[in-house]
């Protein structure tokens, strides 16, 4: 990759300095997951309405449970997510707190809690 002369290289070095974050690689690869809508979405109802099977979490979004399914896979492996056995159902949360308050910056919301009578 050539690399283009810099015009100031102090300014160009004051600039480069903003780079030497730690784990700039892994920021990357979070951000990579949320660039696509459909784990971004699963995400939002996960934030929304806790503790959901995949097969509600499929029809909240459109989308077929196994496509549902490897995309939480992808966030379980990032330990965006967790499951826990419900009898025979699989219920889906979140599980990262950056990730929660990430969703809360975009402005999601949490479901009211639900009424009785």
């Amino acid at each position: 990759m050539a690399v283009s002369p810099s015009l100031d290289p102090e300014h160009a070095s004051r600039a480069a300095s903003a780079l030497n974050i730690a784990g700039i690689e892994h920021w990357a690869g979070r951000f990579d997951l949320l660039s696509d809508v459909n784990r971004l979405r699963l995400l939002l109802c996960l934030h929304h309405a806790p503790d959901i099977s995949v097969s509600d979490l499929a029809a909240a979004v459109g989308m077929s449970a196994t496509a549902t399914s490897q995309a939480l896979r992808l966030l379980r492996q990032q330990g965006w997510v967790a499951a826990a056995k419900d009898g025979r159902i699989v219920r889906y949360r979140l599980a990262d707190d950056t990730v929660h308050q990430l969703l809360h910056w975009i402005g999601a919301t949490h479901a009211e809690p639900a009424t009785t009578g």
